[in-house]
């Protein structure tokens, strides 16, 4: 066994927000893969439309940089624990990770998921304290915090001897010790050579290379990601493909193309040798979790278990009678092909067919930004469907109902957390820590995911926009009993046409509107939030009758309309109650009854309400 000592393979992990991607800018920036004066966009790593929107990072990439005479791959990883699939499958591809913690913030729960991940996995650790030139910065305290969790998530003695470097990722700088500025991210570098192991390397054996990642070209279709474990690879090599559960016959295939990566690119090379993280093209059909392996020594290797999903959501075909003016794929081959595409990408996506309908395909996830992003991104991809409320999934252990428990940190002015406290407790929600820290309170609550749904937009305005809330799946605990849903009823059309001025203003007084005077509209949509509880219909395609003395139609236009409340996917699925869908388009997102006859809808609930007594 050999080990390279010009190669050194690490993963980024922090909790959103706390300035990874960042720092990555910097560190290709002062290893010379830009020119100096090349104009490059900040967050590079974040190349997809709606990581740049969402300021967060969805999924892992690849770069390198070269440090004197030593290749450093770098994997910039997801922050939210929602994307943790991501993360678990790319950890078993490097030999230690770069720690990102805010200098105020401290360790959050996403900090906590990510790293116990990798403690899992035996990594070592470098701990970086980014943003120590913010003027709240408290880097001394968040020390302790962060060695206090690495006892806490049973590291072991190797583990606990971390280096701590206090970094400006947005100046390029580090240095050891927080009370002396850094000139530049050298003592980094050094940190990384010095802690982070190089790779063991068995180059005499036969190939195996573990797929962690799954890319896609339109020119050469998929690309499998991975790291060879053993042997040597060669552009061209007939190899064999295979996976630990067997689950498909092994193919002979031949590897038309190899890519390293150096920097922000992918160099073509024509050999790659053991501890090298690779890039194949022209295996049709690999996936995550298949080994690439020598035709004459054909064995997989494990792969890495991944968390089971939390929630549940039903996409189906848009069947409102507005269906099929905007998209441009609407059947239902065309939702399940992009769903199963997706699922072959996404370790922990998993299908599953709806008894009894061909037009609906469940869909569980991670968590509902997971399936909220997943959603916005076949929108803008020009596909059209509708989605349900999500679910939560419960468990039976040892003879007692389960559900999934998430740990939620909330930062709120001092004065709104008495507000905060009583919401979250109606929620089921326990307060397990509670500190001060100058104007402001840092609380921590065990939820039920449930209690959460539906919270966010309540949340900001009970604090004035100005509360932070962070929130990672912990455990799956006792059933909590019943919560209250959504206290509002609907507004809902009572016929179809075009939305008047006037039907709108007569409508306002009974709650917020959705939409505003010339939408389209049809019985049995949502169109804005009733102020009471229980549902109302409401003729919002009323137009005002002229006469004599009133003829003027500028009369309706004149009427004074309240904004109208623009959702995002996020806020759409959290405000759906458990007989709505939300219809998405690429041009539109539309509220709705699930059944929208109204005599039918009525019907149904004193069914229900029947079996319920």
């Amino acid at each position: 066994m050999q080990v390279r000592e010009d190669l050194r393979n690490i993963a980024i992990i922090a909790h959103v927000d706390h300035g990874k991607t960042t720092l990555v800018d910097q560190m290709l920036r002062q290893s010379g893969v830009f020119r100096d004066n090349q104009a490059v966009r900040e967050r590079v790593m974040d190349s997809g439309e709606l990581e740049r929107e969402k300021g967060i990072t969805i999924l892992a990439k690849n770069t390198a940089v070269r440090y004197g005479d030593t290749k450093i791959n770098i994997i910039d990883t997801p922050g939210h624990a929602d994307f943790g699939g991501e993360v678990e499958r790319v950890l078993q591809m490097v030999d230690g990770v770069l720690l990102l913690v805010d200098a105020y913030e401290g360790p959050m729960p996403q900090t906590r998921f990510v790293l116990r991940k990798a403690m899992q996995l035996g990594h070592r650790v470098v701990v970086v304290i980014n943003k120590i030139d913010r003027p709240d910065a408290r880097p001394d305290a968040v020390v302790d915090e962060v060695l206090d969790l690495l006892i806490e998530l049973g590291a072991q003695d190797d583990q606990l001897d971390v280096p701590f470097l206090f970094a400006s990722g947005r100046d390029g700088t580090a240095s050891l010790d927080w009370k002396t500025p850094g000139k530049d991210l050298t003592p980094l570098f050094d940190a990384i050579l010095q802690y982070i192991p190089a790779p063991k390397c068995d180059a005499q054996g036969p190939l195996q290379v573990l797929v962690s990642v799954i890319d896609y070209n339109d020119y050469v279709g998929r690309i499998g990601i991975g790291r060879i474990v053993r042997g040597v690879v060669q552009e061209g090599q007939e190899v064999i493909l295979t996976s630990t559960d067997h689950t498909r016959t092994d193919r002979r295939v031949r590897l038309s193309a190899l890519f390293a990566f150096e920097g922000l690119k992918r160099e073509r090379i024509e050999t790659a040798y053991s501890g090298d993280i690779i890039a194949m093209s022209g295996v049709e059909g690999i996936n995550v979790g298949d080994t690439v392996c020598d035709t004459s020594f054909p064995e997989a290797l494990p792969f890495v278990r991944i968390d089971e999903p939390t929630v549940v959501m039903t996409f189906s075909v848009n069947d409102s009678p507005l269906a099929g003016r905007d998209g441009k794929f609407v059947t239902t081959r065309h939702l399940r092909a992009r769903l199963e595409r997706e699922a072959l990408s996404d370790v922990s996506l998993r299908l599953e067919d709806v008894e009894g309908s061909s037009d609906a395909i469940r869909v569980y996830g991670r968590g509902e930004l997971s399936l909220s992003i997943l959603i916005e991104t076949m929108r803008r991809q020009g596909y059209e469907f509708q989605v349900s409320r999500p679910r939560v999934l419960f468990k039976e252990i040892d003879g007692v109902r389960c559900e999934p428990i998430e740990r939620v940190l909330i930062d709120v002015p001092s004065p709104s957390a008495g507000t905060v406290i009583e919401k979250l407790g109606q929620r089921k929600g326990e307060l397990t820590n509670m500190q001060q820290e100058g104007n402001r309170m840092r609380m921590e609550f065990m939820i039920p995911s449930r209690g959460l749904f539906g919270y966010r937009s309540e949340f900001l305005t009970d604090t004035r926009g100005e509360g932070l809330m962070y929130a990672s799946f912990a455990e799956y605990g006792p059933y909590r009993g019943e919560i209250a849903s959504r206290t509002r009823g609907a507004l809902i059309a009572f016929e179809a046409g075009e939305a008047a001025s006037y039907g709108l203003f007569n409508a306002q007084d009974r709650g917020r509107l959705f939409i505003g005077a010339g939408t389209q509209v049809y019985a049995g949509m949502i169109v804005g939030e009733n102020a009471r509880t229980g549902d109302i219909e409401v003729n919002v395609c009323k137009r005002k009758h002229l006469t004599s003395i009133r003829n003027s139609a500028g009369a309706e236009e004149a009427l004074k309309l309240t904004p109208v409340r623009e959702w995002t996917v996020e806020e759409a699925l959290e405000w759906l109650g458990d007989d709505e869908l939300l219809e998405v388009t690429p041009k539109t997102l539309r509220v709705r009854k699930r059944i929208l006859d109204g005599i039918q809808r009525m019907r149904a609930k004193r069914r229900e309400e029947g079996n319920g007594l």
